[in-house]
């Protein structure tokens, strides 16, 4: 997909409270500041490692950075559940499999105003890595995920949301 799709994607837009109140263009969504909707996929194996994404240098936020969740914005009048199966096999060629439904959040940090939607999911089969939006995946353990330094700080706060959930 290229960046002037991207751009162009119509995204969900929601007020402070997550209620739905329009569309816009991803770019000017991210220009504007705008509160949105977003999902955020644990990919565990069955030994209990995270699969960790390495960005491409061409990402719009984090470029070069580490997702510790595979996911992205809702796209307008898209539901939580579609987006994240959409996001999942987008990015990883993950489909057919059951999500987890793990909780939601919201992020806040400069212009960025997340409402995330969590899930998880166990995974053993091979990876079909998105070439525009990953550039390699690495198997970590949950601590050693949080311990990257360069960890988006949108999918950490995912991560450390479903870890506390399950303590």
């Amino acid at each position: 997909m290229s960046s002037i799709v991207i751009a162009d994607e119509q995204v969900q837009l929601v007020d402070a409270r997550n209620r739905p109140c329009g569309s816009a263009a991803r770019a000017t969504m991210r220009r504007l500041g705008c509160w949105h909707r977003a999902t955020y996929i644990v990919v565990r194996n069955a030994r209990g490692e995270i699969c960790v994404q390495e960005r491409t240098l061409i990402k719009e936020t984090h470029p070069g950075w580490f997702d510790l969740a595979a996911g992205g914005v809702v796209g307008a009048g898209e539901a939580w559940l579609p987006a994240a199966r959409r996001e999942l096999e987008e990015e990883l060629g993950i489909r057919g499999v059951p999500l987890v439904p793990e909780g939601e959040f919201r992020f806040v940090e400069g212009t960025l105003r997340i409402f995330g939607a969590l899930f998880s999911v166990t995974y053993e089969g091979a990876l079909r890595l998105q070439p525009e939006e990953v550039a390699a995946v690495r198997w970590l353990s949950p601590a050693e995920a949080l311990a990257l330094q360069k960890a988006t700080p949108d999918s950490r706060l995912a991560l450390q949301s479903i870890l506390q959930e399950r303590h």
